[in-house]
């Protein structure tokens, strides 16, 4: 079992819960509740993203919960994400006002650049409504430097806005580079990672960078709409069979048991539900702990099988950042 229930990160000494609560794909009318009831129920760490789409009605949720008194502030661990369309200079402090202003808090403790890949600036409206894509649904690249765009990220600790910053799907190469002008150094690189999709050279090599793993998609194929041909007969994981093993042998849910692999690994974890005993159980991750066995056998199930890529299959373009 790992010692603690949370990591430090690098520069500030931060503590970062590494069983936190992610918001993709909730809807906004549900989402204030949603995270008020996460909150309620225990979480700490709440993920958010502008893309999401529904980043006021988290705030809305994270306010109800500090004014009624179930958490201060201080306690919670709230993130952000700076999207594709924002990396030119002049428009990460835009995007990043309007999250600041959607969460309606004094700082954020973690933001993010939430891909490598500088797409042409879209106003925060058409953003929600092409994603990835430009008007005319094509994946439109644009000439925004990272150092320039990290240069701005910097600006906003400096600013007392931010306590830190990191990244989001960078590969090696990417996080070399960023190394070689950063004035502070990622606190984390959040990525997909799941028994399927490990990673384990990239994620040996960034903690060695003191640089910490946020995990994504932890329950593998089960959040994605549009999967890659050569992954869809992966069973999901939380109804394989070596999973389900595990999970009889503990008297848990497969949920916990993959949430656990994880966190085992020192690996964050940000499981979304919207069901309050689901929440319960997919926080309950420090009350046991899996043994040699265990794990040995959830490490066997690698398949390097990525779901969210950036192909023609899964987002209809093809860009293989990842490779």
């Amino acid at each position: 079992m790992v010692s603690s229930s949370f990591i430090t990160l690098n520069r500030t000494g931060d503590n970062m819960p590494l069983a936190g609560f992610g918001t993709a794909r909730i809807s906004p009318d549900d989402t204030a509740e949603v995270v008020y009831n996460a909150i309620k129920t225990g979480y700490r760490l709440i993920d958010g993203a502008l893309l999401y789409g529904n980043e006021a009605q988290v705030g809305e949720g994270v306010h109800r919960a500090i004014d009624e008194g179930i958490v201060k502030r201080e306690e919670l661990f709230i993130i952000g994400k700076l999207w594709n369309h924002f990396h030119g200079k002049e428009h990460v402090r835009y995007a990043f006002d309007l999250t600041y202003k959607n969460y309606g808090l004094d700082y954020l403790d973690l933001y993010l650049v939430h891909f490598p890949v500088a797409t042409e600036f879209m106003s925060y409206e058409d953003t929600l409504k092409t994603g990835l894509l430009d008007k005319d649904g094509k994946l439109a690249l644009t000439r925004a430097p990272m150092y320039e765009c990290w240069a701005e990220m910097e600006k906003l600790v400096d600013a007392g806005l931010v306590r830190n910053i990191g990244i989001s799907n960078f590969n090696t190469q990417s996080i070399l580079d960023l190394l070689t002008y950063s004035k502070y150094k990622p606190a984390v690189l959040e990525i997909e990672y799941h028994p399927y999709l490990q990673q384990k050279r990239l994620v040996d090599w960034v903690r060695k960078q003191d640089i910490h793993v946020v995990a994504y998609a932890s329950f593998g194929p089960t959040v994605f709409t549009n999967i890659p041909s050569d992954l869809v007969n992966l069973p999901s994981l939380l109804h394989h069979p070596t999973v389900e093993k595990i999970a009889k042998k503990h008297a848990i849910s497969t949920g916990q048991i993959v949430l656990k692999w994880a966190v085992q690994h020192n690996v964050v974890v940000i499981p979304k539900s919207v069901n309050v005993e689901r929440m319960k159980a997919n926080i309950d991750l420090f009350s046991f702990t899996l043994d040699e066995e265990d794990l040995k056998a959830m490490n066997d199930l690698e398949t390097n099988g990525r779901f969210n890529d950036f192909s023609v299959e899964c987002h209809g373009f093809e860009l293989p950042i990842f490779n």
